[in-house]
């Protein structure tokens, strides 16, 4: 709220107005404006398979027409805060805060807020992380808002015939260090392409089917972000492959540099991570299909595409602990790796201390201030008895320490020895009842008569 003083005359109540509007709107612009930061983008879909680009202005289709709203969050060291100031700049007007507020904020969300479906899986993690992973959407008969941190891969819609993947390639091959190009009329695909490409588990925009409907809106919103969820697996585990060769391949040199980079206990975190987001999508899409299948425009096959969806990301949950357990016996195995190189060097040491443990001994025995000792020259027969009198004292500290060492050993076979005679002499005495029945079996049987059971 601003407060207005008053001023004599209404031209100068009017120009003081004007005049702290203006500043208070430049401040205002200087602290929240981020539109170079923020991507926006807005399409309109007439109902039968076309759309186009069309102006920011958020308003909603009419008829078979539908519009799309996407924002996608500048990826970086934001706090959330910031986040929410950026969403507020894209959207307001016409969303109301608490529109905007049920969009950016943390953690699993399925609901109706103002008439309309929300949904959100945004993971609390750090907004720079490769594993932070943000998608809300706000949807209603005839629009659909949403919300990404970063861009989402095949999310939006580019012209038809424009995708690499629908040409005809040429590979570059290296042969005797040389590199040969192949002419056969085609697109060049180089390595580094190639390794981007075999990390994708879906097409490009290009090749997206343009919906017909808000509910076909919908599942292609999931669907991509399930892709997003499955290339980032699909990295994991050709990273995964590649240290698994370089431990193999390396030495001493490659373990060491690995577990002093902590890079197994950074990936188990990743993971987690990663884990957090796909829980958070297993809570809230269930939801989505329960709440859309009451709507007159959710279509039966709308709803089974994503019931394919849920359990797509329960398979993909169970992926991600399968590499979590890979990445725990790596890292269990270069522990075991350094607890060896630890017992070696104390191997090492003890062996060194077996060489001068006996000169210490000689020498302490030497140093002694008493009479007696030998080889020395002290012959006063008044000292003559104290290098054996240490030397007896000695010997029974050694013996009491000897015997402290050697008690639990002497009492183990002390009771173990107890143990086996007692089972001896019962095994003896059930052998002699055993043969005094048998006989009496045999008087019986010779005699016709019968045996108690």
């Amino acid at each position: 709220m601003m407060e207005l003083t008053h001023v004599n005359g209404e031209g100068e109540v009017a120009e003081s107005e004007i005049s702290e509007a203006k500043s208070l709107r430049k401040n205002l612009f200087h602290q929240s404006h981020y539109s170079g930061t923020v991507r926006k983008k807005a399409y309109i879909f007439d109902g039968d398979g076309n759309y186009f680009n069309k102006e920011w202005d958020i308003v909603q289709g009419s008829g078979k027409e539908f519009c799309w709203y996407h924002v996608e969050l500048p990826k970086g060291n934001h706090k959330l805060s910031q986040l929410a100031q950026h969403l507020i700049h894209a959207l307001s007007p016409p969303l109301k805060l608490q529109d905007i507020l049920s969009l950016v904020s943390n953690g699993p969300f399925c609901g109706h807020v103002d008439g309309a479906l929300v949904f959100r899986v945004n993971s609390p993690g750090p907004a720079s992380s490769k594993f932070t992973f943000r998608i809300a959407a706000r949807i209603t008969e005839n629009s659909v808002i949403t919300v990404s941190l970063g861009r989402v891969p095949r999310l939006g819609f580019s012209p038809a015939n424009e995708s690499l993947l629908s040409e005809i390639p040429i590979t570059e091959i290296s042969s005797n260090g040389s590199i040969e190009r192949r002419d056969r009329g085609g697109i060049v695909i180089r390595e580094h392409v190639l390794d981007f490409l075999l990390t994708m588990n879906h097409s490009e925009e290009a090749d997206n089917p343009v919906p017909k409907s808000v509910a076909n809106l919908v599942v292609h919103i999931i669907d991509t972000h399930m892709d997003h969820l499955q290339d980032v697996v699909t990295k994991l585990e050709i990273e995964l492959d590649a240290v698994e060769l370089e431990l193999d391949r390396g030495g001493f040199a490659m373990k060491k540099q690995m577990l002093d980079s902590r890079r197994f206990p950074k990936m188990n975190l990743d993971l987690q991570r990663l884990l957090q987001v796909i829980a958070h999508g297993e809570q809230v899409f269930p939801r989505v299909k329960e709440k859309c299948s009451s709507k007159e425009w959710f279509g039966s096959e709308d709803i089974n595409a994503l019931e394919e969806l849920i359990g797509r990301i329960r398979r993909l949950k169970e992926n991600v602990g399968f590499i979590a357990n890979r990445v725990t016996a790596i890292q269990a195995g270069l522990d075991s790796w350094q607890s060896e190189q630890i017992n070696k060097k104390l191997y090492y040491l003890s062996f060194l201390s077996i060489i001068f443990l006996p000169l210490s001994i000689i020498t302490g025995v030497f140093g002694m201030n008493v009479g007696g000792v030998p080889w020395t020259g002290q012959r006063d027969p008044t000292i003559k008895d104290g290098f054996r009198n240490v030397l007896i004292v000695c010997a029974a500290m050694l013996g009491v320490v000897l015997l402290c060492f050697l008690f639990p050993a002497l009492y183990s076979r002390v009771m173990a020895w107890r143990r086996r005679q007692v089972m001896q002499r019962s095994w003896s005495l059930n052998r002699r009842s055993f043969v005094r029945r048998a006989g009496m079996v045999g008087e019986r049987t010779e005699r016709g008569g019968y045996i108690r059971l």
